[in-house]
């Protein structure tokens, strides 16, 4: 007996038949398995992962021993740099106000219970305003990204001149090794093809790295000039230039002109490494100096610009993507010759933005440890010069929809204080002053803060340069109210 025929199958029911169903779900659970991330190890076809639960991540390449060519000008006209919107709110109410001895008081006053901290510059500030002949009061001003764009140190070094009177700008690197570095009241400019070693590198093999940290090398016709500011109410007078640099075998020579008329040229060739100096005096106003590379390899450091006084010169000394530690990157006796060299009556450290982004990984204890060591260096080479650490500010990060102080900051801010304190330094709490926890979305949305959650606005800039002067000017006025109730000072230990 056949079996009965039966009808063809419409193509509708075969697509709706049990089987094909089967099959397409079959697909479709491959295809998920093949591009859902997180199903890697069960692809087919795909690259599957290896059988570790994760590949580890490539360290970061340690930066080499050498130099790193420049291959752009340098111009730097010596304009500040834009401060964008105005600052708005409660918080910007001293826009305006310098603060002074008698008035606009900043958030936080500086903490020094030594009483000690800052003897050496108050008696320079107090020969300043005696007029004596020739007082200068020199500031040395360390520190990262902030400094390095002379943003807090710029105003500081205004509201400084404005009330003591202008002593010059002070110290700038021969060229500019970072697209950032720019100075106040200053006019730069400088050839591509200076060869450039850093304290964050490339490094120099030797660990000589000058005042600033960062050496130069240039061989024949490599150009930089310097010269007083054009605009504004600062920076418009120089009566001496002096130009830093090395002595090595087989070194170059250099031409210095001033106001293109040659002044002298300078002979680099030792037997021996030596850390060198060279000074022009000139008659006290506008001036530029022109150096010119002309034989060999000339190894330079930067210039000084400054005038007799009596006022205060304040060198700014930023080193883009620093940590404090790395200034024990310079070799110890040239480190300490570099700053006997500018002797400065204050020693000011604004660190802490690049600390923050480490986090935890490098410990409260390596920082603790590693920052006393810069700081006793320091002591050690400038036993009398005071000392201020400029906490660091707030910091913050984008968590989902919300945007939170990072962890880190309060227990930087602790361990900056212990250690200022430790060695006998004056500290100034910028995270408080600001608000302390939380506060850097405000200054955002303030116009204070920038939208990268690190760094102040020009507007910020300005505000913490006048509370570090407002706090530096209440403590001179006190200082200045209680002489006879000053007793001797202790000696810190830098051990």
């Amino acid at each position: 007996m056949t079996a009965p025929e039966l009808p063809p199958a419409s193509p509708r029911a075969v697509l709706l038949s049990r089987p094909v169903g089967a099959l397409a779900t079959l697909v479709v659970l491959m295809l998920v398995v093949e591009f859902v991330p997180g199903l890697e190890r069960l692809r087919l076809f795909g690259a599957r992962p290896a059988t570790t639960a994760r590949a580890p991540v490539a360290a970061a390449p340690a930066p080499s021993v050498g130099a790193a060519v420049l291959a752009t000008e340098t111009l730097d006209r010596g304009a500040p740099a834009e401060a964008g919107p105005r600052a708005h709110g409660p918080i910007a109410a001293l826009d305006d106000d310098v603060p002074d001895e008698g008035k606009n008081a900043p958030p936080v006053a500086l903490e020094d219970p030594s009483g000690h901290a800052l003897d050496t510059l108050y008696e320079k500030l107090a020969a300043v305003d005696a007029k004596q002949a020739g007082a200068v009061a020199r500031i040395a001003h360390f520190g990262d990204s902030i400094i390095v764009s002379d943003f807090v140190s710029g105003q500081l070094r205004r509201d400084l001149q404005r009330r003591f009177g202008d002593a010059g700008h002070g110290f700038v690197l021969v060229a500019n090794p970072w697209p950032s570095y720019l100075h106040w009241d200053v006019e730069r400019y400088a050839t591509a093809g200076f060869r450039v070693s850093t304290i964050v590198g490339p490094y120099a093999e030797d660990g000589w790295y000058g005042l600033g940290g960062v050496a130069f090398r240039a061989d024949k016709n490599v150009l930089a000039r310097f010269g007083t500011a054009k605009h504004g109410d600062f920076g418009r007078k120089v009566s001496r230039f002096i130009v830093s640099y090395a002595e090595q075998p087989h070194g170059g020579r250099f031409a210095l002109r001033v106001d293109g008329h040659e002044a002298a040229v300078v002979d680099t060739n030792a037997t021996e490494p030596r850390a060198r100096t060279f000074e022009l005096r000139i008659a006290d106003g506008p001036h530029e100096l022109e150096l010119q590379t002309l034989t060999g390899e000339s190894r330079l450091f930067g210039v000084v610009l400054e005038r007799d006084g009596p006022g205060v010169v304040l060198d700014a000394l930023g080193v883009q993507g620093a940590r404090i530690r790395f200034l024990d990157k310079q070799d110890d006796a040239h480190w300490a010759e570099a700053l006997r060299w500018r002797a400065p009556n204050l020693l000011v450290y604004q660190f802490g933005a690049n600390e923050s982004s480490d986090g935890f990984v490098y410990s409260m204890a390596d920082f603790h440890r590693t920052m006393r060591d810069v700081l006793a260096q320091a002591k050690t080479a400038l036993p009398e010069a005071s000392c201020l650490v400029i906490g660091t500010m707030d910091r913050a990060a984008k968590q989902g929809d919300e945007i939170v102080s990072v962890r880190v900051v309060p227990a930087l801010v602790e361990e900056q204080r212990r250690v200022a304190l430790e060695l006998g330094c004056a500290y100034f709490d910028t995270y408080r002053a600001m608000g302390g926890k939380g506060s850097m979305p405000v200054w955002v949305k303030r116009g204070l803060a920038q939208a990268d959650l690190i760094h102040p606005s020009g507007a910020g800039a300005e505000r913490l340069a006048h509370w570090i002067y407002g706090a530096l000017l209440h403590g001179y006025a006190a200082w200045r109210s209680a002489p006879a109730a000053r007793p001797a000072a202790p000696t810190p230990s830098a051990h």
